[in-house]
């Protein structure tokens, strides 16, 4: 299923702040703001630290600023958990309860059917 989000919002945040690719970069430790401009032309993914910086100028979430990645882990990490949970639910114990759950609760699904 395709995001319904960008996969990020790097330019608008900048835009909304008043600053220039050049200003971002050199915020992020920088001085060419092509960097920047290949980011915010889905050209490049940020490295995690670069996306932190990100997060602290535009004072936005990671999952907010780059909303539609978000979504497209969350989906994965959804389908993952399903085919793990279907793999767990032979084990027993307490512990295997509390991994069921864990996995449930990632996969969406609503606990009271396990």
């Amino acid at each position: 299923m395709p995001s319904l989000q960008l996969p990020h919002h790097l330019r608008a945040n900048r835009k909304r702040l008043a600053l220039s690719q050049e200003d971002v970069a050199f915020l992020l430790g920088s001085d060419d703001g092509g960097q920047v401009s290949k980011y915010e032309h889905f050209a490049r993914i940020p490295a995690l630290e670069t996306a932190l910086a990100y997060e602290v100028i535009t004072k936005r979430s990671l999952a907010e600023l780059f909303g539609g990645m978000y979504q497209d882990a969350e989906q994965k990490v959804a389908d993952r958990a399903r085919i793990l949970l279907e793999r767990t639910g032979h084990l027993s114990g307490g512990r295997a309860a509390r991994k069921r759950e864990t996995l449930a609760d990632l996969a969406g699904i609503n606990d009271k059917i396990l």
